[in-house]
């Protein structure tokens, strides 16, 4: 019903910047970017409503990251820029209400792998 389908992530210097996509299809939600390293929880990095006219960050990526969306494509973007290495993990969206936590969200993408080299 619901599919979520990320892209965009690589292998870049610190300093860098990338543009993540997830093209959501089987409805419109409001939407999350989180990110998960090995041996750690999954942790907020971004969210945005419905409409897009609302956005929320996660003060490690405050003035960084911006989330943005294209509702006539039904995609949302998080554009990460000035990237550090501390900001390596792999990259979901979610589907859902915007909360902070990923035990809210209905509907999770496949996820895509961002690692930044020092």
């Amino acid at each position: 019903q619901v599919q979520l389908v990320e892209s965009g992530g690589g292998l870049v210097q610190a300093g860098d910047s990338l543009r993540l996509s997830c093209a959501a299809s089987g409805g419109t939600f409001s939407m999350g970017w989180f990110r998960q390293t090995p041996g750690k929880e999954r942790e907020f990095v971004a969210a945005i409503s419905r409409s897009g006219g609302i956005t929320t960050y996660a003060d490690s990526v405050k003035g960084r990251f911006t989330i943005s969306r294209d509702n006539a494509k039904n995609t949302v973007y998080l554009q990460m820029n000035d990237l550090k290495p501390e900001d390596t993990a792999v990259y979901y969206c979610a589907a859902g209400r915007m909360t902070t936590a990923p035990g809210s969200y209905d509907y999770w993408g496949q996820g895509t792998q961002v690692t930044v080299s020092s």
